[in-house]
């Protein structure tokens, strides 16, 4: 059975650049958070972005099915291009 991840809480322990140390302290301070809730936002929108982009080839998805176009003439066009 999946489990329901978002009632799940999770301790992780990441690797992070010093540099990348020093723009979250920052950060933590600039916007009155915890290190560890910036990372959860950033991850949190990370996740987001990544389910967008991964729907956009639904817009792609049949989008010369009203051009009228020979396939092969246009391939062999296109091929021809090669030839210069």
């Amino acid at each position: 059975m999946i489990t329901n991840i978002i009632n799940i809480n999770m301790r992780t322990i990441v690797d992070i650049p010093d540099a990348q140390i020093k723009i979250l302290y920052q950060l933590s301070k600039k916007k009155k958070l915890s290190r560890a809730e910036i990372i959860r936002q950033a991850l949190a929108i990370y996740i987001v972005n990544d389910a967008e982009s991964k729907k956009s080839y639904k817009f792609a998805f049949g989008i010369w099915k009203e051009k009228q176009v020979d396939s092969l003439s246009y391939q062999q066009k296109l091929r021809s291009e090669w030839d210069k």
